[in-house]
């Protein structure tokens, strides 16, 4: 991924010297099971141990594989070059029994386990700070908007828990996902453990902190990785969801919601007075992409027979990619709410702009408790709320003209329907539910 989405925490992840380093660290914990078995003293393995993070194993390999044109084997060879002579029975044994996926793939499970934890990090991070300005807007007023026409009232709170709500699912399914493709293999060339027995496989692999692929093939199958995709996928697709609002919110003519705008920023190159949404929209630029990439993940399920390549190559981009994208949006939009502009005064405006229409539900539901049929009820109401509309005089008044409004409620009882308290009875209930309060 481009240097310009790309987190520092998350790119030593995915960088070649931390992918090789995993390499050997599961050759080397492999050669301890193996130690007592073949003679493979304990100086010789921590000798090759010291080869990782020394940090130049990248160079060396790639010149490797320019004439191998394979990278285990390149890394092979460097290996045993470095420690020819000084580790002469680690040389002999390494990748005793092994295939190229037995290291590829555990190796990779370790890389996304740590992955998928800074990505957990990253979205509890945002659930709480999502939590926070959910209680402290429990009691501010907007009006809710469906098709992007007033609806009903609604606490800003309210709005900002189902983002909570979402977050934590969100995290739930990463959480789950990495147990998912915490899974290594080392049961050798097509899978059968031709050559060490299970009971090696998961020693190994506890002692990397991995469990054994059940029935593995040449590799850890790949529906394990594709649903690993799902929940980035899904993760991107929440944050895009959360960044379309704010971008509804911040249009001029609504203003209810702002990103942050920092001091010295500029808007735009010609127009000085601009203060655009561009955090916002390069999120749902950035959740298009890891969708693709999780569209990628599907199409790699189907090998050919024991295992082709067919994966390897997309893997090498759509991995790093996805993970790097996901917690890069994670920090912007987690930055963003930390920083949200709320307009609560506006929002007030905003919802007294439909001269009252908001409230027409509750004037239907109280005719329909005063005996008047739900379509009758229904017909008196709208004829007022389309007069509204037409000559912009209040909701209530036009109501209070109709004859049959006025025979089944007292001026009171009407009034009684446009309470704005009353629909932020259960909010606090809700709150507590999602744990906010």
């Amino acid at each position: 991924m481009i240097e310009r989405y790309t987190r520092r925490e998350m790119a030593r992840i995915w960088d070649d010297e931390a992918r090789l380093g995993k390499m050997l660290e599961v050759e080397a914990t492999f050669l301890e099971a193996i130690a007592r078995l073949k003679g493979v003293p304990k100086a010789e393995i921590k000798a090759l141990r010291s080869l990782v993070g020394a940090g130049a194993l990248a160079g060396k390999v790639k010149e490797k594989e320019a004439t191998s044109g394979h990278d285990v084997v390149a890394l092979l060879q460097v290996v045993s070059e470095a420690l020819e002579g000084k580790a002469p029975t680690v040389v002999q044994y390494l990748h005793y029994g092994l295939t190229s996926s037995d290291v590829l793939d555990t190796a990779l499970a370790l890389q996304l386990r740590e992955a998928a934890d800074l990505l957990i990090a990253g979205w509890k991070k945002l659930a709480d700070s999502l939590a926070a300005l959910a209680a402290r807007h429990a009691g501010t007023w907007m009006v809710g908007r469906t098709h992007g026409v007033h609806a009903e009232p609604l606490p800003f709170g309210l709005k900002l828990a189902s983002w909570h709500a979402e977050a934590r699912r969100n995290l739930e399914r990463l959480e789950s996902a990495r147990e998912k493709i915490s899974f290594g293999k080392l049961s050798g060339a097509v899978g059968s453990y031709a050559h060490f027995p299970p009971s090696l496989e998961a020693s190994v692999l506890k002692r990397l902190g991995l469990k054994p692929e059940p029935v593995a093939t040449q590799v850890v199958p790949r529906d394990r990785h594709a649903e690993f995709f799902q929940a980035l996928a899904l993760s991107a697709c929440a944050i895009e969801r959360f960044a379309t609002e704010v971008r509804h919110l911040q249009r001029t003519e609504v203003l209810e919601l702002e990103e942050p705008f920092g001091k010295g920023q500029k808007g735009s190159s010609a127009m000085p007075h601009k203060r655009n949404p561009i955090l916002c929209e390069n999120l749902c630029g950035l959740a298009r992409m890891v969708r693709g990439y999780a569209m990628a993940a599907l199409e790699d399920v189907a090998l050919w027979h024991e295992r082709d390549i067919s994966h390897s190559s997309v893997e090498r981009i759509a991995l790093p990619d996805a993970t790097i994208l996901l917690d890069f949006m994670l920090h912007r939009f987690t930055g963003v709410v930390e920083g949200l502009n709320v307009y609560a005064e506006q929002m007030r405006r905003n919802l007294d702009r439909s001269l009252g229409l908001v409230f027409s539900q509750k004037v239907l539901l109280t005719l329909i408790d005063k005996g008047l049929p739900r379509m009758k009820a229904y017909d008196v109401v709208q004829r007022a709320a389309m007069e509204t509309w037409r000559v912009r005089k209040p909701f209530r008044d036009n109501l209070w003209l109709d004859d049959e409004v006025r025979r089944r409620l007292s001026e009171k009882e009407l009034g009684k329907c446009f309470d704005l308290e009353a629909y932020g009875r259960s909010t606090r209930e809700v709150l507590k539910r999602e744990g906010i309060l």
